[in-house]
């Protein structure tokens, strides 16, 4: 069964019947959106990027795992395109870094700026004045372009001097010792200059600036919201209003005028949620067949699988919703605290990486397929050999994730 809804653009749009969108339908749907399927073996980190979202970078390793496991992509690709700028790590939605490719740069910095100018408010309660930190970002700008290589915020304050101004212990309670990060922000959003992994990997958060001089973009701060949200539709395949505000930290007025731009269409489901959606891929929805033989992933738990929608509750079974670690219920939880084990968008199970054994700690709800221990071994075998740890963000350590190695472990019957 359909039904046919008038559009924003004044087309009429066929929709496949609620009862059809099941739980399990949608999962399905949203894991082919997002390329997990093996339609993206092959293409490149910028392809995958475009075509799934763009990656969440917190100095963890999702990055990654994010290109290797929908197009095969090394580590070491990864940081060729990452030195070549066809990618690269920049604050964007809701001043968040992501890596995204070289497409996106200008746009996307636009969709943070707000988030970098944010901080004025705390400078100004500590007497700062704009014109202080306008003269800042000047000597920052010379100071780069007086060296060939990058400088990290050390070496920075140590060239500007007094220059950057210290703001004591008040400063410090507000999250402001100083005015330079504050500086930094800006010629980032701005793209004049650029941060750089000092060792030229993602998965750390040690960071020198290099001059850029990005070109700005060409679209009016409308036309950036409104190329987000339709890419935030296609990478998602469908999300509600509340997740797409979470995501584009959009007003309600600013996300209304951008769905409407788009041309975006409510799509009620079998739960009773209305997802909203582009209008091609209600089309592809409808003609959606669910793939029958496993397909096994594992993920970060800030893939965009996962984190886009930050639904990850909507993605266990009925059967295992239930389920706990440590006396957390995991579909209780908002985040996962674990990594993700997946079948076709399902998720069947956790793991962790254990550095010190070089060995993934797997537990999954019921008995592992052969399919599923292939898989585990195959991206066992490219921490091991490629990244030589898994960390979750820059503060993740072995030590701090063995009370989670240790309950997979238990939970697994090791």
């Amino acid at each position: 069964m359909t039904s046919t809804v008038q559009t924003a653009t004044s087309t009429v749009q066929t929709l496949p019947a609620p009862e059809t969108l099941t739980p399990e339908r949608l999962r399905a749907w949203a894991w082919q959106r997002q390329g997990l399927d093996g339609s993206l073996n092959g293409k490149t980190s910028e392809e995958v990027l475009d075509h799934a979202g763009w990656a969440r970078s917190v100095g963890g390793a999702n990055p990654y795992l994010t290109l290797f496991a929908r197009a095969g992509i090394s580590r070491e690709q990864a940081d060729r395109d990452v030195k070549a700028l066809k990618i690269h790590e920049l604050p964007t939605a809701r001043g968040c870094t992501y890596v995204l490719g070289q497409a996106d740069y200008a746009w996307a910095l636009q969709i943070g700026r707000d988030a970098a100018i944010a901080p004025f408010k705390v400078l100004a309660r500590l007497g700062v004045e704009r014109g202080e930190i306008t003269l800042l970002e000047d000597e920052v700008e010379h100071a780069l372009r007086e060296t060939s290589s990058p400088m990290d915020p050390k070496q920075l304050r140590d060239v500007l001097g007094d220059s950057v101004r210290s703001l004591g212990e008040e400063g410090k309670k507000k999250g402001a010792s100083t005015t330079l990060p504050t500086a930094l922000g800006l010629l980032q959003a701005d793209g004049r200059i650029r941060r750089v992994p000092v060792n030229g990997r993602l998965d750390q958060q040690r960071y020198a600036y290099t001059k850029w001089g990005l070109p700005p973009g060409k679209l009016d701060d409308d036309g950036a919201r409104r190329l987000l949200l339709e890419r935030y539709l296609r990478w998602t395949g469908g999300a509600t209003f509340k997740q797409s505000q979470w995501f584009t930290a959009f007003t309600v007025a600013q996300s209304k005028k951008a769905l409407a731009a788009i041309g975006a269409v409510e799509v009620p489901t079998a739960c009773g949620e209305i997802l909203w959606m582009l209008p091609a891929d209600v089309e592809r929805l409808a003609d959606f067949e669910e793939p029958g033989d496993e397909q096994i992933q594992l993920l970060a738990g800030t893939d965009s699988l996962v984190l886009l929608r930050r639904n990850s509750a909507d993605m266990f079974a009925d059967e295992d919703r239930g389920k706990s670690v440590l006396g957390s219920t995991l579909a209780l939880q908002a985040d996962l605290p674990d990594h993700p084990i997946l079948d076709r968008g399902r998720i069947i199970g956790l793991w962790q990486y254990d550095p010190g054994k070089e060995r993934i700690a797997a537990w999954t709800f019921d008995q592992p397929t052969e399919a599923v221990r292939e898989r585990i071994t195959q991206v066992e075998a490219w921490i091991r050999d490629e990244l030589g740890d898994f960390r979750s963000f820059s503060l993740d350590t072995p030590a701090s994730r063995q009370i989670r190695i240790d309950a997979l472990d238990e939970a697994a019957g090791r």
